[in-house]
């Protein structure tokens, strides 16, 4: 190993090893004291709120020369940008809305006598220690660290180069805040090399859970690197289906939202499919408002047919109308742009999502209630909508006041992950025998004893 490898071997060691020993010490720490710290985070960040700016700004600044130099895309950049609409104000009230949100730790939800004055029940708790590696966004480190500590869960956050500066000030933020609390500093720490990143994958008996936010190419990259659990997604292939039975300006409104509102998230709409029996009606009005809204439609023959059909032809039809390829379809653009096709039916749109999406989030445009049904039960994704932008897919539109990420897969957590996704659950069996219990009493024969397995009111139970 190099002299810089073993530098960051050591280094991360150091973290996680921190990071551990403060995610056991804090699970003694009352839940009052996280929502108490929470609160102490906000009134830190608004205090830094200038310098935290300015280091946006620097990392902006550089971001925008990479761009000019082709090495970065500007969907990453414009991920970058803490003063963008109100994005600093949504991050910060997101930090009280974590706080103001019921704590997930602590719940019983599975209570049963086995045996009189034998209790087992079901308890929620804190996963451990999280390490989440993001590109861009840096307001990713605020949202964590909500999450992470209203959960109590410990986490090593790790951003991408390009936020470096804006990360650094808000880690510090948060420590200087942590500070002030029972709950140790190293609760929450960010890391700054990929050397470091590659030894903490290796260090499963400090980190309990990888969460990846970022491109296709990070989280693949991640999941063949690691023995540790991954959580979250490689793709946002997000698609709408415009159904027979969709009403025209429904269709368009939700389309040019989902398309949009934030082209550059993984919950925009990347594919449009349009039901054969709209391509003469609706169709064309949708691709109106779209090319209004400056989008470029990628087409497959049919919706391009109908298109170039129509007289007037539709604005923009020679500089952002083109035939579509098989690739687009598996494409997430990220940008202004959208792949489009026709289908003759609504089981045909269902197998094209299944086929093509990354399982995130599709929505269905319809007024029939039936087809809206079965969309929702036979579309396996995250998130089903009906009549609704798949953009409303985000922990913070549910309620859960922020999110550590989507996650598209199968077990545990799936959709948006907020509080709820952060918390796991272990079994506390409680004797109140005088003698205790022992299984030796229990089994088939003479003098053996048989277990209850009767369930029992747990609202009032102490451990």
């Amino acid at each position: 190993m190099s002299q810089t490898g073993a530098l960051a071997s050591e280094s991360a060691s150091t973290i996680a090893r921190a990071a551990k020993t403060a995610f056991e010490a804090s699970q003694l720490v009352p839940s009052s004291e996280r929502v108490n710290a929470l609160h102490e985070i906000r009134r830190e960040l608004e205090n830094a709120k200038a310098e935290i700016l300015e280091a946006n700004r620097k990392d902006l600044q550089a971001a925008q020369a990479e761009v000019d130099a082709g090495r970065m895309a500007q969907s990453l950049m414009k991920r970058l940008d803490l003063t963008k609409g109100d994005k600093w104000d949504s991050m910060l009230q997101g930090v009280t809305d974590v706080a103001d949100l019921p704590d997930p730790t602590g719940k019983i939800t599975y209570a049963c006598e086995l045996d009189d004055d034998l209790e087992l029940y079901r308890v929620s708790c804190p996963i451990g220690v999280l390490l989440v590696i993001f590109e861009a966004r840096p307001e990713v480190v605020v949202n964590i660290a909500a999450l992470a500590i209203k959960s109590g869960n410990a986490a090593i956050l790790k951003g991408g180069k390009e936020s470096n500066e804006t990360v650094q000030l808000l880690s510090k933020a948060i420590q200087t805040a942590l500070a002030k609390t029972p709950i140790p500093n190293t609760y929450i720490q960010a890391i700054q090399t990929r050397a470091e990143v590659s030894a903490l994958l290796e260090l499963d008996q400090y980190i309990d859970l990888v969460i990846p936010r970022g491109s296709n190419s990070l989280v693949r990259s991640i999941q063949n690197s690691t023995r540790i659990p991954v959580m979250g997604h490689a793709d946002g292939l997000c698609a709408v289906y415009l159904d027979q039975a969709a009403d025209a300006e429904k269709a368009a409104r939700i389309t040019v939202d989902s398309k949009t509102d934030y082209p550059a998230a993984c919950n925009a709409a990347e594919t449009l499919i349009v039901h054969e029996a709209l391509l003469s009606t609706t169709w064309p009005k949708v691709a109106r408002a779209l090319l209004d809204a400056d989008v470029h439609l990628l087409c497959d023959q049919r919706t391009l047919s109908a298109l170039s059909s129509i007289s007037p032809a539709p604005p923009k039809l020679s500089t952002h109308v083109r035939p579509s390829k098989p690739d687009d379809y598996r494409t997430e653009h990220l940008s202004l742009t959208i792949s489009v096709l026709a289908v003759p039916s609504l089981a045909a749109a269902m197998a094209h999502i299944n086929a093509h999406s990354s399982h995130h989030t599709d929505c269905i445009v319809t007024e029939d209630t039936s087809a809206a049904s079965i969309f929702c039960r036979g579309v396996d994704s995250a998130g089903t909508f009906v009549n609704a932008s798949t953009r409303f897919a985000d922990g913070f539109r549910y309620g859960f006041g922020t999110e550590v990420g989507i996650s598209t897969g199968r077990i545990h957590a799936r959709g948006p992950v907020g509080l709820e996704g952060l918390v796991i659950y272990k079994y506390m069996l409680r004797s109140k025998g005088p003698n205790g219990h022992i299984v030796g009493e229990f089994g088939v024969g003479a003098g053996k004893k048989q277990y209850k397995h009767v369930k029992i009111d747990a609202a009032s139970v102490l451990f």
